[in-house]
């Protein structure tokens, strides 16, 4: 049930973003504070962006991944799903 929620509300955040006709745009949801959650329950925001300088400017350090670690971490997670 709360999975189908979720996908109800991720539907609805696309919907907007073609009402609005953003051709371009980002759907987030954050978890936990340092996270910038603010508000204490499950939900999405449809953020335009327009252009390059406007909307959510998504920035981290890129790094060279070790393949094999990565795919031993992806086996470590996979199991314990």
């Amino acid at each position: 049930m709360a999975a189908a929620c979720i996908f109800c509300k991720i539907i609805k955040a696309k919907k907007l973003a073609t009402a609005t006709k953003a051709e371009n745009y980002n759907i987030l949801q954050n978890n936990g504070r340092i996270a910038h959650q603010v508000v204490d329950h499950v939900h999405f925001h449809m953020i335009p962006k327009p252009n390059e300088t406007e909307g959510l400017g998504v920035r981290w350090p890129a790094k060279e991944t070790d393949m094999d670690k990565l795919k031993a971490l992806f086996s470590e997670v996979k199991a314990r799903m």
